[in-house]
């Protein structure tokens, strides 16, 4: 058993690149992807599921199809920087289903939130509620024309796999 602190060895992050591009392999598919008889690669799943490696296994719906093709990225400036303050404003912004990324940054920008809509007009109610929520300084929204890429996939290739230099 690893602890948390332990590295990830060349098997755990070949199983967690593997299920980084298809959450729904199954036992034998991914064991046999990775070059690990089944029991110990299943064994090796439920670890990493049980210490927080994998946090969960989604399906990544097409923002198109669905009607949300607007990303904003929305850059939030206070003049309050109390932790009450910032209890309350997450409280707020963690309940807009919108907000699929909310970020406090250094720098000029207090906080970042990248939020989907459906359009203009969807991304206007939007930013309605977020200024009724708290008392901001400053909001700045900047659009997205293209996105270029999207991935949620880690580069996993960039830890050490536990292996010397």
């Amino acid at each position: 058993m690893h602890s948390p602190n332990t590295p990830l060895d060349k098997f755990d992050c070949a199983i967690l690149a593997a299920l980084q591009q298809d959450g729904t392999l199954s036992i034998a598919a991914l064991s046999e992807k990775i070059g690990l008889s089944s029991t110990p690669c299943w064994k090796r799943v439920k670890r990493l599921e049980e210490e927080g490696y994998i946090e969960s296994r989604v399906a990544i719906v097409n923002r198109q199809k669905v009607g949300l093709p607007v990303t904003v990225f929305v850059s939030v400036r206070t003049g309050q920087h109390d932790e009450k303050w910032l209890r309350r404003f997450a409280a707020a912004v963690i309940v807009l289903p919108e907000v699929q990324e909310f970020h406090r940054m250094s720098g000029d920008i207090d906080y970042l939130l990248k939020v989907v809509t459906t359009d203009i007009k969807g991304y206007d109610t939007f930013y309605k509620k977020l200024i009724k929520a708290v008392q901001l300084t400053g909001v700045s929204s900047a659009f997205s024309m293209e996105q270029i890429k999207c991935s949620t996939e880690l580069p996993l290739e960039l830890i050490a796999h536990g292996l010397p230099a």
